[in-house]
């Protein structure tokens, strides 16, 4: 059988045919299902599949929309997808283009944020000329977090990379599930009570509408704005908000930015300096050089002819002040540089990981981790908990001795 030539499509023209046809006919809906094989991409952009027990469907949601999104999607969340069906040409696969995201199940929790958000910003908590500014250079930051998992592991290498002699205090705490938000709040009145921290970070990594949740409690929102020491928020990823962000001095992303916020870059600081001395001597010179222009028309005006002797000597003064001056920058620069090195070392030493690594350990009650800083603090049969440099130690009080000197100011009284 013959064919008929203009009947014939290339791959790319049907293909562009379907594509027209799908959009046309399947654009502005919503599709129900439960979310598999996810993926957030480097670029930003997601993409997943929505499935029920006989299909499954292709989606994409594109980076600036996903933005938006006011929870993690992952695998196993019923869903509904809200967007445009579309063709994929290169691979002539059809895919929904996702304007929206609504978990099912977590409605509850959604209705309870946006009362209790419109509840504090009726208060004044989210407004902006009540929040504070951070140190620019924290000798102490707080950090209010989980002790274990990527969050907390984040936010101490960013410190500590970026700023070697800052002193790290960990306020261990629950970073969700029942008891959570008391924590969270208790112990950010603690590190207040204290007073010895510039800034705390309070946040976790990301998860579900429901991991979050304790960060969404009104107890950890006014505790946040009780605060007198700023207040960074790092709760999840940058998709997510609580209501904490929004109370908070400084909302970060992520834990690692929050870290990069609250402490500067030392070399960046070096370098400032450097720029600062080598700008001062220029200008230093130049206006040197000015100087010694003038004099030279000095001496060239027929009056002044006859005491050109003393114009030299002026200038030769002034020559002596620009080296004076000069040196005088270059010491002052070395002096300060040198202190900064100085500081940086003292802190670095004084840090608690460096203690826990010359033999040194800190005790706490067990449970409570309360740091017991005296032997009243406990009586025989308490359980405490010993960390060393490479773990921890859990034991019970057996007996409670004088410390070596008070036996030896005893011995001197008898």
């Amino acid at each position: 059988m013959a064919l008929i030539e203009d009947k014939i499509l290339s791959v790319t023209e049907l293909t562009r045919e379907i594509k027209l046809s799908l959009e046309n006919e399947y654009s502005s809906l919503w599709v129900e299902g439960e979310i598999s094989n996810f993926k957030r991409h480097t670029s930003g952009h997601l993409y997943f599949s929505i499935k029920d027990t006989n299909a499954s469907l292709r989606c994409v949601m594109w980076r600036g929309t996903a933005a938006y999104l006011q929870f993690e999607p992952e695998d196993g969340v019923k869903v509904r997808v809200f967007g445009d069906v579309t063709v994929y040409e290169k691979q002539g696969a059809y895919q929904l283009r996702a304007n929206r995201i609504v978990p099912l199940g977590v409605g509850h929790l959604e209705i309870a944020f946006r009362k209790l958000k419109e509840k504090l910003a009726a208060e004044g908590l989210f407004a902006e000329d009540i929040k504070q500014a951070l140190p620019r250079y924290p000798e102490t930051v707080g950090v209010v977090t989980s002790p274990t998992g990527a969050a907390v592991r984040d936010i101490i290498v960013t410190l500590q990379r970026r700023w070697p002699a800052v002193r790290i205090v960990l306020a261990p705490v629950a970073v969700q599930g029942a008891g959570a938000a008391e924590q969270i709040a208790a112990a950010i009145e603690d590190f207040n009570r204290w007073g010895k921290a510039d800034v705390l970070i309070v946040g976790r990594g990301g998860g579900s509408l429901e991991d979050l949740w304790p960060f969404n409690e009104e107890i950890v929102a006014r505790a946040v704005y009780n605060s007198d020491v700023p207040v960074v928020s790092a709760v999840g990823h940058e998709v997510d908000f609580s209501i904490c962000d929004f109370v908070a001095d400084l909302r970060a992303p992520t834990p690692t930015a929050a870290a990069e916020a609250v402490v500067p870059d030392a070399a960046q600081v070096r370098a400032g300096i450097a720029r600062a001395v080598k700008t001062m001597s220029v200008r230093m010179s130049e206006q040197v050089r000015r100087y010694r222009e003038v004099v030279r028309g000095f001496t060239t005006h027929y009056g002044l002819r006859r005491i050109a002797d003393v114009v030299f000597q002026k200038a030769q003064e002034i020559d002596d002040f620009e080296r004076r001056l000069y040196n005088g920058i270059r010491a002052m620069a070395s002096n300060r540089r040198g202190r900064v090195d100085r500081l940086t070392a003292q802190l670095t030493a004084l840090s608690p990981a460096r203690v826990l690594q010359r033999g040194y350990s800190m005790t706490r009650t067990y449970p409570g981790e309360r740091i017991i800083t005296n032997s009243g603090d406990v009586k025989p049969g308490t359980k405490i908990k010993t960390v060393l440099a490479d773990g921890e130690l859990l034991s019970t009080v057996e007996e409670i001795m004088p410390s070596v000197r008070e036996e030896t100011i005893n011995e001197q009284v008898t």
